[in-house]
């Protein structure tokens, strides 16, 4: 028997559930919070004067202006000792100015002085030029780096060969290096390695240095000889011209360049089967 339809009066309607909205937290970024402790602050480079001034106020001469972004505009800077920001639109009333002397090199800022140190360490126009905020984690880092590249120096001038080192201590050293017997030329390169470990790797991966040296070494030999005037390379066995050095230019690193030529590829050669 076929089932009867349902009458219109028994069929219950359901409204259509109404969307949830999910309300989004923006999240903000953390600014990081200014930490009130002592500070020091160091003169950078080679610097180390008895006394040095950095400008404490805006002048035409000294521009002393940080740039709000949020405001979209320069604000005048100052250090006044009686006031809580070194910003001078913020501060009110007389202002009692006061010098920023650095002493042999430092300048330490203790926690009270909460305007100086704002100063420095947040606008100061000569941040990271002339100074910079001493930072034990920043200045640890440094010293890891500074470890390994000196480690990576000293495994590289150990396994170098004498005559690699003797053209990277020539740079240093110039021709005394031709009087220098091998266990000192290894020694002066380990301490070259040790003291300067930036500026060894550097020599080390520049093959302009070994060519240079192989130069210098043949014009000592008497293999090719230099003129009066350091303007003509030449054979010293023929006198046979090999190049001409360009006006204004070290004539050992004109050579080298010029052993990297097809002609200077074969003069490079025969000075090194000379050499041995």
């Amino acid at each position: 028997m076929a089932k009867q339809a349902k009458k219109a009066e028994d069929i219950i309607e359901v409204a259509p559930p109404k969307p949830v909205k999910v309300k989004t937290v923006e999240q903000k970024p953390i600014k990081p919070e200014w930490e009130i402790k002592d500070r020091t602050y160091y003169l950078i480079g080679k610097r180390n004067p008895l006394t040095h001034i950095i400008p404490a106020k805006h002048s035409r001469r000294y521009p002393l202006l940080w740039f709000d972004e949020t405001a979209g505009k320069q604000r005048e800077l100052r250090y006044a000792t009686n006031q809580s920001s070194p910003l001078v639109d913020e501060q009110k009333g007389e202002a009692t100015m006061a010098h920023i002397i650095f002493k042999e090199g430092t300048l330490f800022v203790p926690k009270q002085k909460q305007n100086l140190q704002k100063l420095l360490s947040l606008y100061h126009p000569m941040k990271g030029r002339i100074y910079e905020e001493f930072d034990k984690v920043g200045e640890a880092k440094n010293e890891i780096v500074e470890i390994e590249m000196q480690i990576e120096a000293l495994n590289a001038a150990r396994e170098m060969s004498v005559d690699q080192g003797e053209a990277i201590l020539r740079v240093e050293l110039g021709s005394k290096v031709t009087e220098m017997s091998s266990k000192e030329i290894k020694r002066d390169l380990l301490l070259f390695a040790k003291n300067n470990p930036n500026l060894f790797i550097e020599l080390a991966t520049d093959e302009n240095v070994q060519l240079r040296n192989i130069a210098i070494v043949a014009t000592e030999t008497n293999i090719i000889k230099l003129s009066g005037d350091n303007r003509t390379f030449s054979w010293a066995s023929n006198d046979r011209k090999l190049m001409t050095v360009p006006f204004d230019e070290n004539p050992y690193s004109a050579m080298a360049a010029f052993f990297k030529t097809d002609e200077g590829i074969e003069v490079l050669r025969s000075i090194e089967k000379k050499l041995q």
